[in-house]
């Protein structure tokens, strides 16, 4: 343990209200947050962390796990903002994907994985299991790819492997109804061709970690002894396998925070499971409960509304959430004659409120149940020409020519990657079809190896192809080669920017000059631009060779909300309701409440799944700051014809005194509340250890490659006569005081605090600015 600093703790509790207080205050045993809607959740757990480094706790010792990157990175920028960068920078703070990617590398070779796995994201493996059902000459119109995958990570969250999920008489069963009764193959060999290309999934890195804790007991030892204190953020969208991780981790020492809010517990069709946070307490006996009432986000109005709509739920840790705001209006309910004047009604609200009250277009969110929604109101707004944006549209790093490049990189550094091979093996075209591919995929099937292997020695494994394959092959294997040996000496960006115009990417994508052509040529410099800045940044922090496994391991990561770029333009948000979690609007609209529509047709037949629908609705309101308005139309446009439709009776669970329209009594139909088949099987099955698996023209514009790492740089005119206090310009962050110099050994190190981007730490051999006063 550090030296406590009883002024700093003081100082942190002395700015949080007295919920607030109490539940950062209290770190002897296992706490669960409850923080209700616009309560300073995010606040409670930055000034928890600050508070347990104040309390003499070493920043190594805290586990902290969120469910985005960018949560993680604003809680690190707040904590560094209170207890200084340097202490924020050690501390294990990531998604639960990204920890416990982190944890398998270190401990591969337990699982029987080599250190640089890949990680598929979910095209890859939708991809790998299409390629599976073809080769099992399955139907793929029952055997959809899609579906299949879902079935096999709800599998893997519930910690079923393959072998228990052919061996489990009720999955069968379930799967013999749905016509698929080979799915359990289907997951055998999935499961066997990523291990073959030394790769996981997302489900893997959970169902692995789990794996890696029931096998080897000392490796979970050696992490609940290094985790002195464990936070999770939104744990009532944990699911069975992310609890189980944290479960046993706490089971040592029992210091865990969670924090979250059941009654915003909306996304059980990923596995989450509402019962985490609910039976908490029954995990941990001793558990102390807090609960954060005050929202500061919305008006009273707002919150009375939500209360009273979601106190119809059974199911729920209650709460009397409160507002010192202003009153603010009452929730408007608009009732259209159709799904195309509810369009109209929503722009022409937008266009009168932005006249009225002086409102930015980015102060406003359309939010529906289903993506399928969007059209009738783009449409209307774009004849207002009212701009706006979907999000959670195609990400960056989700676009065809960045994944294309991407799967080079992930071939680079590991030449076992399957779906990596299968994507660039012709790209860009160099005459090998899809007819030679398959015959390299059944000697690699035939013969138990590598399709990379095959490559690398065809004869070997009798590949059945002419000489000019054997040519084309060749190269290609040499061209990828030489990548691999070239990873060795340069960094991730000079490598990048080898690969790219070595392969003949940058040619083929600027050699078309249509507007298509030219935006893939533009993407492509983009992705050289973004890994120039993650070499550039990483140099200035000190890291040394800085590889392409470095760059994949972050951008493998990533989550929507991590690359949406456009979140802060002045244009209206349209979004599903589960995409809104998270976020806030001065103007809320909240579209199609009718029946079968929101709630959803597909969760109406159960108690649970209804509930979780009020609770959907529930996290819509609570986006809102100012005013919210809620619509629905009497008929909707469906299937080629026009159908009548009933406003939904979530309408009914809102007391009237805070709706500004009178609404006819809906009849509400309840049902008996139901596990689920999942949660059935989850309480059914134990997790039994199984045996062991066996084991140019047109180049692209100049980028200048940052200077790789080496202890002889000498300290720039710059460097040399930078002091603390004075004010720098730097080319990437913009302007800094600088607040602290150290000098470590022959490197000399810069604490700078941004006016943008926070406080930064600069290796001054490799940093870039020039001193202003």
């Amino acid at each position: 343990m550090q030296d406590k600093d009883p002024d700093i703790s003081e100082k942190l509790l002395g700015q949080l209200n007295e919920a607030q207080r109490e539940a950062v205050a209290y770190c002897d045993g296992p706490s669960l947050v409850i923080a209700g809607a616009g309560s300073g959740k995010t606040r409670v757990l930055t000034y928890k962390i600050a508070y347990l480094l104040a309390q003499g706790l070493p920043p190594y010792y805290i586990l902290a796990l969120t469910f985005t990157n960018k949560a993680a990175r604003e809680m690190k920028m707040r904590i560094a903002d209170l207890v200084g960068e340097k202490k924020a920078r050690q501390l294990w703070m990531g998604t639960f994907h990204s920890i416990f990617a982190r944890i398998l590398r270190s401990e591969a070779e337990h699982i029987g994985f080599k250190s640089n796995f890949t990680i598929f994201d979910s095209g890859d493996s939708a991809s790998l299991i299409r390629q599976i059902i073809k080769d099992m000459n399955l139907d793929d119109k029952i055997y959809k790819a899609g579906s299949v995958h879902n079935q096999i990570s709800r599998a893997k969250n519930n910690l079923i492997t393959p072998k228990m999920y052919a061996q489990n008489t009720e999955i069968q069963e379930y799967d013999r109804a749905a016509k698929r009764p080979q799915l359990f193959e289907i997951y055998q060999r999935y499961q066997d061709r990523l291990r073959s290309a030394n790769s996981m999934d997302f489900d893997d890195l959970l169902m692995y970690t789990n794996i890696l804790f029931r096998d080897h007991p000392e490796v979970l030892e050696n992490y609940q002894n290094r985790f002195q204190y464990i936070l999770v953020d939104e744990y009532q969208d944990t699911n069975f396998s992310q609890h189980l991780i944290v479960k046993q981790l706490a089971d040592k020492h029992h210091r865990i925070c969670a924090v979250g809010d059941d009654a915003q517990s909306i996304y059980s069709f990923r596995g989450a499971n509402i019962d985490n946070i609910l039976k908490f307490k029954s995990n941990f006996p001793e558990t102390r409960i807090f609960k954060l009432e005050q929202n500061y986000r919305s008006t009273q109005t707002i919150v009375n509304a939500a209360n009273s709509l979601i106190k119809k739920n059974t199911e729920q840790i209650f709460k009397n959430v409160f507002s010192k705001n202003d009153e603010g209006e009452k929730l408007e309910v608009a009732g259209a004659f159709s799904d195309f004047e509810e369009g109209l009604i929503v722009s022409n609200k937008i266009a009168r409120m932005r006249y009225e009250e002086h409102a930015s277009y980015g102060d406003f969110a359309i939010l529906y149940r289903t993506n399928a929604q969007s059209r009738i109101f783009e449409e209307a707004l774009r004849k207002k020409n009212i701009p706006y944006r979907i999000y959670g549209g195609v990400s960056f790093y989700q676009r065809k020519e960045i994944k294309d490049v991407i799967c080079y990189f992930r071939l680079i550094v590991n030449p076992g990657d399957e779906e990596a091979l299968r994507r660039i093996i012709n790209y860009p075209a160099r005459g090998i079809g899809e007819t030679t591919f398959a015959k390299i995929a059944s000697a690699a099937q035939l013969h138990g190896v590598s399709l990379w292997q095959v490559l690398s020695d065809p004869l070997q494994y009798n590949l059945n192809i002419n000489s000019g394959t054997a040519k084309k092959l060749a190269d290609f294997r040499a061209l990828i080669s030489e990548f691999i040996e070239q990873n060795e000496t340069l960094n991730a960006y000079e490598l990048a920017h080898l690969v790219v115009q070595k392969s003949g990417i940058y040619r083929e994508a600027y050699d078309d000059k249509t507007p298509e052509g030219m935006s893939r040529a533009e993407n492509i410099e983009e992705l050289l631009n973004a890994m120039n800045e993650f070499v550039s940044t990483r140099t200035e922090e000190g890291a040394e060779d800085i590889r392409l496994i470095d760059f994949l391991s972050e951008v493998s990561l990533l989550t929507d909300q991590d690359t949406d770029q456009e979140a802060q333009d002045e244009k209206v948000t349209l979004m599903t309701v589960h995409s809104a979690k998270g976020l806030e609007f001065n103007h809320v609209f909240v579209v199609g409440l009718e029946e079968d529509l929101f709630p959803s047709r597909m969760a109406m037949n159960e108690m649970r799944g209804l509930e979780e629908e009020r609770r959907l609705f529930y996290v819509a309101i609570t986006r809102a700051k100012k005013t919210c308005t809620l619509t629905f139309a009497k008929s909707r446009f469906k299937n080629g014809q026009i159908n009548p439709a009933r406003e939904s009776r979530f309408l009914r669970d809102i007391d009237p005194e805070y709706l500004s329209m009178e609404r006819n009594t809906l009849s509400t139909q309840r049902e008996a509340s139901n596990d689920g088949f999942w949660g059935s099987l989850r309480n059914q099955q134990v997790f039994r250890k199984e045996p062991e698996q066996p084991s140019f023209i047109n180049e692209p514009k100049k980028i200048s490659p940052v200077a790789r790492s080496a202890s002889s740089t000498p300290l720039s005119k710059e460097a040399e006569a930078l002091h603390e206090g004075n004010v720098i310009e730097h080319e990437r962050f913009g302007r800094g005081v600088v607040s602290a110099i150290e000098q470590s050994g022959s490197d000399k190190r810069a604490f700078v605090d941004f006016e943008s981007a926070g406080t930064k730490q600069l290796l001054l051999k490799f940093a870039k600015f020039k001193i202003i006063s």
